[in-house]
């Protein structure tokens, strides 16, 4: 019932819509007119407002069946630069950019995906229960339009996410809970010629610090990073400031909370060697979470993959996504892979033929729910 070439176009319209993080007014006003004439009640929230976006959550509700379950179906509408002026390309079972931006399959092509099926099901009349659609905003930037929306407006208990990598059957139902940590030093200016030894270098402590860290995979549950450093003035000043963030990532509570404050205390314990001054800003960006796979939304999706004749690989990742603050919110959520690979990169690109298994994968599920 998919309508590959249907599903294609759409796909390609979508990322032909500009939608940056905190900029989605274009998207969010696009996709509420397809949801709307697929016949859903759309509203739109305010969850931009606290972070000066343009747009909020699109929110689309189909009603159905008071005998089938209701379920949830999200995608995000925003996507990582160069994404801008997009031209997407065609080719065989591929549709790639034209090399000059991102393809912004991530998440364009779960946006066309969620349409697809609504539209088959508008079409064939396929038997559902209550269907609600969640377009959320700022995933990129840090899960804002998830951790703003409000989930006691809506039903649903079980939710799929399609916002993963990967060919289509590869369920999501685990992702690690990530800190962030933020480290500012603070020294001493002095002429780096004329007199160093007056100064007190904020880089150095920093860089001892970082020196003494374990960084990388630090086993197969949990990583750790030192991702951007910014400080210092010109090469004869003895920088007395320099900025350091990091991240730690776990799917154990216990392993991440340690490796946190592990990597705390090197930062004080240098700047205390250095003689100078640090402060730390330490924040959880979102709580893990693990579906069991006993649990009846694993049950349903297994059941619905074997149905439509994909191979179904139930995997953790070691990436953050909607998913995690929705399981958050007390409802159950899983995130589907939609075919596209090399994201984020100018080499992006989307599997024809997965993304209409994901949207067949989808259907079945609705019916089965």
């Amino acid at each position: 019932m998919v309508n590959k070439e249907r599903l294609v176009n759409g796909f390609m319209d979508i990322v032909r819509v500009d939608s940056g993080t905190l900029k989605e007014r274009k998207m969010a006003d696009y996709l509420k007119g397809k949801l709307g004439e697929l016949g859903l009640s759309v509203t739109e929230d305010r969850a931009g407002e606290a972070h000066g976006g343009e747009a909020g959550n699109v929110i689309g509700v189909l009603e159905g069946s008071e005998d089938k379950e209701t379920l949830m179906f999200l995608a995000h509408m925003d996507r990582v630069t160069p994404g801008t002026g997009i031209q997407p390309v065609w080719e065989g079972d591929i549709v790639k950019s034209d090399g000059k931006t991102i393809l912004g399959a991530d998440d364009g092509s779960g946006l066309a995906a969620i349409l697809e099926m609504l539209t088959v099901v508008k079409d064939n009349n396929v038997p559902h229960g209550r269907v609600e659609v969640v377009f959320t905003i700022a995933e990129e930037g840090g899960l804002y339009g998830a951790k703003g929306f409000d989930e006691q407006a809506l039903q649903a208990k079980k939710a799929i996410v399609l916002d993963s990598n990967g060919r289509a059957g590869t369920v999501i139902n685990q992702a690690p809970a990530q800190d962030e940590i933020i480290a500012r030093f603070y020294g001493k200016a002095a002429h780096a010629g004329v007199a160093p030894e007056k100064g007190v270098n904020a880089i150095v402590a920093a860089s001892k610090a970082i020196s003494r860290m374990k960084i990388g995979r630090l086993d197969e549950e949990t990583t750790a990073n030192i991702g951007v450093i910014q400080g210092g003035k010109a090469t004869n000043i003895v920088p007395d400031f320099v900025e350091v963030r990091g991240e730690s990532r776990s799917l154990v509570e216990e392993k991440l909370i340690r490796v946190t404050e592990e990597m705390s205390g090197e930062f004080i314990r240098a700047a205390a060697e250095e003689n100078s001054r640090v402060e730390l800003d330490v924040k959880r960006l979102y709580p893990a979470y693990h579906v069991a796979e006993d649990h009846d939304l694993l049950r349903l999706v297994k059941k619905a993959g074997e149905e439509v004749g994909l191979t179904v690989k139930i995997q953790s990742t070691g990436g953050g996504s909607d998913a995690n603050i929705i399981n958050g919110k007390g409802i159950a959520a899983v995130n589907l892979a939609v075919g596209n690979e090399e994201v984020h990169t100018l080499d992006e690109f989307q599997r024809v033929d997965d993304l209409v298994r994901a949207v067949e994968f989808c259907l079945k599920i609705l019916e089965l729910a």
